[in-house]
């Protein structure tokens, strides 16, 4: 009698645990996850890639032609003055680097956001700068761009975070530093001057103008400085 009631305690155990999703436990052996604990598992992960919301209505009209004519003077102002600066400097290399789109897109598209603010165009621009040429120079074979890539833009990423200066561009502007050719890599740090420093400065410039002549309540810059 005492075998089978130790054999009956043993099977109601085993039902209790698989009910509970925690598993199965038999003698001698680990406990292992229920195929179905692992199934509602990856239903939860899927489950958090479902829609919660809806797009953003359209902005007014005016909002969208102001957006348009930041966009235009800050990014033809950098390609305007880049070279007068170049040729006072001694320098040679690009004026407009692709980073400066994605940021007129949020100084200008979205300046309320948090990363439009100066602080995050500034101070994230130039510390990506900074890693993307140490990546650079640390890594400079042909061989490891990818690694060096990787590792500009990731360092990038934790120091905007680390300094509270989160600027989605700063990732290309690093990974420009790496990928950039020959002109980029030969300015070494200076690249973190010119140009990033100073076209960050003229779409700042720009936008202080162009983002206040607006008469919208909802459209000032900037929230904060620093």
């Amino acid at each position: 009698m005492t075998g089978h009631a130790a054999e009956a305690d043993t099977l109601l155990e085993s039902r209790a645990l698989r009910s509970t999703g925690e598993g199965t436990r038999l003698p001698g052996h680990e406990q292992y996850l229920a195929p179905h604990t692992v199934v509602n598992a990856m239903k939860s992960f899927f489950d958090r890639m479902k829609t919660k919301g809806e797009c953003s209505p359209r902005k007014p009209l005016p909002q969208i032609v102001w957006s348009w004519l930041g966009a235009l003077v800050g990014i033809y102002a950098i390609g305007t003055c880049g070279p007068y600066v170049a040729r006072w400097g001694g320098l040679d290399g690009a004026y407009v680097i692709g980073s400066f789109g994605a940021a007129a897109v949020l100084i200008y598209g979205a300046p309320m956001a948090e990363f439009s603010q100066p602080r995050n165009l500034l101070l994230g621009n130039v510390l990506s700068a900074i890693a993307g040429v140490t990546a650079a120079m640390l890594l400079p074979e042909k061989h490891q761009t990818a690694l060096a890539g990787a590792i500009a833009v990731s360092s990038a990423v934790l120091f905007m975070h680390l300094t509270r200066s989160l600027h989605p561009p700063g990732g290309a502007t690093a990974l420009i530093a790496v990928i950039g050719g020959d002109a980029i890599r030969e300015l070494g740090y200076l690249y973190a001057v010119f140009p990033v420093l100073l076209g960050s400065m003229i779409l700042l410039v720009v936008a202080l103008v162009v983002n206040n002549l607006s008469r919208h309540p909802a459209r000032h810059y900037p929230t904060y400085w620093f």
